[in-house]
């Protein structure tokens, strides 16, 4: 067992952290608040041109892990975001996508009644219903934080975001929370391209928006990001899931019955142990949740849980859902979602579409199976009234469904559907059965892995600030530096860019001291500088800095790109040459 992360660190420095985070990225242009100059829109930011770059290293990394270690698995589409309303009327969308809203009586300002109530009582309240967080509100004489007025009844309000689709009285429709139903919609044209093999996963990276009641907390809950998702189709009885190279990787898990004992303690497992010891729901789930944790690994977020969510927490589709939650400057975050869908979007899309999304599995041998089937008395039912009816009950309904209704001698009218309808079973010999595949799926935010990264990544040192990012996701891998702006040692300088170019994203910069130089590359991340100074004219040397130790060595200009490449395999830099004095 494993105490369960608790906070070491006061608020005040918590936010201190996060604080001085948000201003280093607006600072040097990692990113900002969108529309700044007419206020502000609270929950839209603009990536600023560095950010961009990390964020593209970022979704590289997930592409890496989720697309090209699958060895062909899962394939990449893009979907739009502008969505037609029977999709969401499908997906349950429209009745589900919602978040308790409650409004101040006195200065109408409106806030997220949950999140409101656990700011304020210090506990989460992320499953009660709206009747619920009434009673709380009312109980513990909780008052609007702005103007102390007295707050109205906590109702809900659906975060899609509603658009026409043409001109005037066009067709109604909504920009996609989830890229997951453009995939569910495009799943029989994949997995026929894909040569109807399973398991299948279909990735996408695309924009999304949703109409949060209170955006807060900078990148990790806005109003408009991008999400990397894979909903991963396969055949739930196929339980052969290739956990090699990843079965003993180890995961902390607060278990949804550690919840509900009123206990915060995390176990930990290995992979295999997730499965053979039934804590996921299938095998896939694991196999997903090894590949996040490797992958927030790689991010540099060392330390990290999986929290398995409540049924009253879990989304409309969901059967079983984990959240992946990374500790970040002293906070719980949010960093991934894993949701096992089953097969809620693919027979409600077939359903509403009328189009057949099952797949068909070919047996090695025909079987012989018992089918039931539903038998409806034709001439006996034809001469009822309530004959249309009774038709339309059972014509949407399974065998199963039909088979309950007899149970309980359902009538229709004063008519019992049993009076009508039977149910035969007989033996048959079938080659293979369609069903419809079940999903897994993982899911993280963009922008909020961006913002975790950088926050987590944000050190002080003496009186200078160093963004301290995993080399993979440093926005540029090594920085040059004229020592001087003479006409030779810039000369050089810029020589030794263009080399260097060829191989490594180089940034170039011969403006202010040097100390200042340093200061601004060590602020964005970039790993390495690279000083040309006098001494470089004389004997063909130049300086390797160290963005977190500062340390610095003097190597030989024509070995340069393989000093680079071994301090990028892990080499440490006091092997590669002397030791140099600094010259900042």
């Amino acid at each position: 067992m494993k105490e369960l992360y608790k906070l070491s660190v006061g608020l005040t420095l918590v936010s201190d952290v996060y604080n001085k985070a948000v201003e280093l990225a607006k600072r040097r242009g990692i990113f900002w608040p969108s529309y700044e100059i007419y206020g502000g829109i609270a929950g839209l930011y603009d990536i600023g041109p560095v950010g961009t770059i990390i964020k593209n290293k970022i979704v590289k990394l997930w592409r890496k892990h989720f697309i090209g270690s699958t060895a062909g698995m899962v394939v990449e589409v893009e979907t739009p975001m502008i969505t037609p309303e029977k999709v969401f009327e499908a997906s349950g969308h429209l009745k589900n996508f919602t978040d308790p809203v409650v409004q101040c009586n006195k200065c109408h300002k409106v806030y997220r009644a949950d999140h409101l109530v656990e700011e304020i009582l210090h506990k989460s309240f992320e499953s009660f219903t709206a009747d619920q967080l009434n009673s709380v509100i009312k109980e513990n004489g909780i008052k609007c934080p702005s103007c102390s007025g007295d707050l109205g009844d906590v109702r809900y309000f659906n975060l899609l975001f509603e658009t026409t689709i043409g001109p005037y009285t066009g067709e109604r429709g909504f920009l996609r929370p989830e890229t997951a139903q453009g995939m569910f919609t495009a799943f029989k044209r994949v997995y026929e391209s894909y040569r109807q093999r399973l398991p299948v996963g279909i990735a996408q990276i695309g924009r999304v928006a949703r109409n949060e009641i209170s955006p807060r907390q900078g990148l990790v809950r806005m109003r408009e990001f991008s999400i990397m998702e894979v909903e991963f189709f396969m055949d739930p009885k196929d339980e052969s899931v290739p956990l090699e190279g990843i079965e003993n990787v180890k995961v902390n898990v607060l278990k949804a019955q550690t919840k509900e004992q009123g206990r915060q303690d995390l176990d930990s497992f290995t992979i295999r142990e997730l499965v053979d010891e039934k804590i996921v729901i299938h095998p896939w789930m694991a196999y997903w949740m090894a590949r996040a944790s490797q992958f927030v690994s790689d991010l540099g977020i060392n330390e990290f849980y999986f929290e398995e969510k409540l049924p009253q927490e879990r989304a409309h589709y969901s059967k079983q859902t984990f959240d992946q939650i990374a500790i970040v400057g002293g906070e719980k975050v949010e960093i991934s979602g894993h949701a096992y869908r089953g097969d809620y979007d693919l027979s409600g899309h077939s359903r509403v579409s009328g189009q057949d999304l099952s797949v068909f599995k070919k047996y090695d041998k025909p079987m012989v199976v018992k089918k039931k089937s539903v038998i409806v008395n034709r001439q006996k039912i034809s001469s009822l009234p309530e004959a249309k009816d009774i038709m339309k009950r059972i014509s949407n309904a399974t065998v199963e469904e039909v088979e309950e209704m007899l149970k309980k001698n359902v009538t229709v009218g004063s008519v019992p559907i049993s009076s009508v309808v039977s149910i035969i079973e007989r033996e048959e010999k079938v080659s293979g059965e369609k069903f419809f595949p079940h999903v897994v799926e993982p899911s993280f935010g963009v922008e909020r892995s961006l913002y975790l990264v950088v926050v987590n990544s944000y050190r002080e040192r003496k009186d200078r600030v160093i963004l301290s990012l995993p080399k993979d996701l440093a926005p540029y891998d090594v920085a040059v530096f004229p020592l001087l702006e003479k006409g030779e040692i810039v000369n050089k300088a810029k020589d030794i860019y263009l080399n260097l170019s060829k191989r490594f994203d180089v940034l170039y910069d011969e403006g202010g001291s040097i100390g200042k130089r340093y200061a601004r590359a060590d602020e964005i991340g970039v790993p390495f500088d690279i000083t040309v100074d006098p001494q470089s004219i004389d004997d063909s040397t130049v300086t390797i800095r160290d963005r977190d130790s500062w340390d610095q060595v003097r190597v030989k200009m024509d070995s340069l790109v393989d000093s680079l490449e071994k301090l990028f395999n892990g080499i440490e830099l006091s092997t590669l040459g002397e030791k140099a004095s600094s010259n900042e």
